[in-house]
């Protein structure tokens, strides 16, 4: 029986964690591997990091080039922070002189034959000479133009696939599309198959995926994968799947500190749950997101706010107005704060964000204000609500208590949300205006709790230098929800004016 162990070994790790993962470990040892992508994709980045990693493992690497040349791979690796050692041999394929001087061109046999036949002389030849185990060819491009039929380049192909094997060498063959991009030789030929793209949004910056197309003989993390180039190289961001994660926890009862509004929700918010927060811009839905994390570091646990639509420094202001401080809470070191733009976040790097402050800080409550910046960074509603899916599915099977904030169009009567997530939501709290004696007012209602009984009421709240005060259900109106309230008791319950 094969151990673990053994299988690990069976793989060449490409160096990239994220890319590891959905390769289920890297690439088959042995075998010739095509990653596929158009100029500026990262191609290279990748081979880099591939060899890297191998130089690091002891390995012998070797990157055959003829397109750039080593100056240009050597400042390339420089602007990751990388210096390229003796275990990593950079061979530049170039014609020989001959070829180039028209005194000897051949006059019976097309150069390109002449070409062709020595630049793979010139391959095997580097590949006697230094023995690697892990070999770049950088491009297939330049080949296949020499080849110029596809019969041509498909046997080339196989002679080079053919001949590495002999040394058990683990092949990455680049292909930068710029010559015959519907031409799937080489997919048939390789081993494996991984293509990188690039897009370019409307606004903000480009967005690169990655996605396996091929691999033989191994199961893998199928479908696109969100990946970024930084200075210290290439990330790549696992497509999340809840259905892999699962854990252990107490289902608790976390109360907001607010009596009346733990009254409204039953008791309190559950441990593993969802809790979407809607209304029109004013409401207080960052408020009441914000009570619940404040409530979870006093209690002694850790909690992390991920603003989208707001600047922090602004936010810090107006919540130490209103009885919050975040920069105490966040010197105590239980409270993280992280300030997302959407124009230069990808969905995957997002969900990974989230996945590591629940999975190596301890996070128990998450708050995303709101869904509506969220939904900026992703050029498509239906995979925003898949996105979502999982996230909350996971960030529930870990135990974490989660509240996302959406605000909707207008201010009285019908409004809309932008996106419909609340049948993803295990808690739904409304929040809407309504006039009264000459006054707009704020009421607040419980319209879906899964986790347990709620009230069905609905309450005034005000929101003032003491925080958030909740008054007694206004049993006396009708079409609070509506905006224009018709009164229909004696006794006055609306919230009277706050004492200086």
């Amino acid at each position: 029986m094969t151990t673990s162990n053994e299988l690990i070994s069976a793989k060449a790790a490409v160096g990239i964690e994220g890319l590891d993962d959905i390769l289920a470990g890297g690439l088959s040892r042995g075998h010739v591997f095509l990653l596929e992508g158009e100029p500026g994709t990262g191609k290279t980045t990748v081979a880099l990091h591939f060899l890297r990693a191998g130089a690091l493992a002891g390995e012998r690497c070797l990157y055959i080039t003829l397109s750039e040349t080593e100056k240009e791979l050597r400042q390339g690796a420089l602007s990751h922070g990388w210096e390229l050692d003796d275990k990593i041999q950079i061979f530049e394929l170039t014609p020989p002189e001959s070829l180039l001087d028209a005194e000897h061109q051949q006059s019976l046999l097309y150069s390109s034959d002449l070409e062709l036949g020595e630049a793979t002389r010139q391959i095997f030849e580097v590949v006697e000479r230094f023995k690697p185990t892990r070999v770049v060819l950088d491009s297939l491009s330049e080949i296949r133009l020499l080849a110029q039929s596809s019969l041509r380049y498909r046997r080339q192909i196989l002679a080079i696939k053919h001949y590495f094997v002999r040394y058990d060498a683990t092949v990455l063959l680049l292909d930068d599309l710029t010559t015959e991009s519907l031409d799937k030789t080489v997919h048939s030929v390789a081993h494996g198959v991984i293509r990188l793209e690039e897009l370019t949004p409307s606004y903000g910056a480009e967005r690169r995926r990655v996605r396996v197309v091929k691999y033989r003989g191994q199961k893998y993390r199928g479908g696109f994968h969100d990946f970024t180039i930084m200075g210290d190289g290439v990330h790549v961001f696992p497509r999340l799947v809840a259905a892999e994660h699962r854990g252990d926890y107490p289902r608790l009862q976390l109360s907001s500190g607010i009596k009346e509004l733990d009254a409204l929700l039953g008791g309190g918010i559950e441990t593993g749950s969802s809790t979407l927060i809607l209304g029109p811009a004013g409401t207080g839905k960052s408020l009441i997101s914000m009570i619940f994390a404040a409530a979870a570091v006093q209690r002694g646990e850790k909690a992390a706010l991920f603003i989208f639509d707001e600047e922090l420094g602004l936010l810090f202001e107006r919540m130490r107005h209103i009885g919050i401080d975040l920069k105490a809470l966040k010197a105590t070191g239980n409270l993280l704060i992280e300030q997302v733009d959407a124009a230069e976040l990808s969905p995957g790097e997002f969900s990974h964000r989230v996945r590591r402050c629940v999975d190596e800080l301890g996070i128990k409550t998450v708050v995303i204000d709101s869904i509506n910046g969220y939904q900026a960074a992703m050029p498509e509603e239906n995979a925003l609500v898949l996105h979502m899916h999982e996230l909350l599915l996971y960030l529930n099977r870990k135990g974490a208590a989660t509240f996302m904030t959406v605000a909707q169009h207008g201010l009285v009567g019908d409004m809309q949300a932008p996106v419909d997530i609340t049948y993803l939501a295990d808690t739904v709290i409304l929040l809407r205006y309504f006039e009264a004696l000459g006054k707009v007012r704020r009421a607040i209602s419980i319209i879906k709790k899964r986790t347990g009984s709620h009230e069905s009421t609905i309450r005034e709240y005000r929101i003032s230098a003491r925080g958030m005060t909740i008054g007694q259900p206004l049993e006396a109106f009708q079409g609070v929800l509506r905006g224009v309230p018709t009164y229909m008791g004696t006794d006055n319950p609306l919230l009277g004016e706050p004492s200086s």
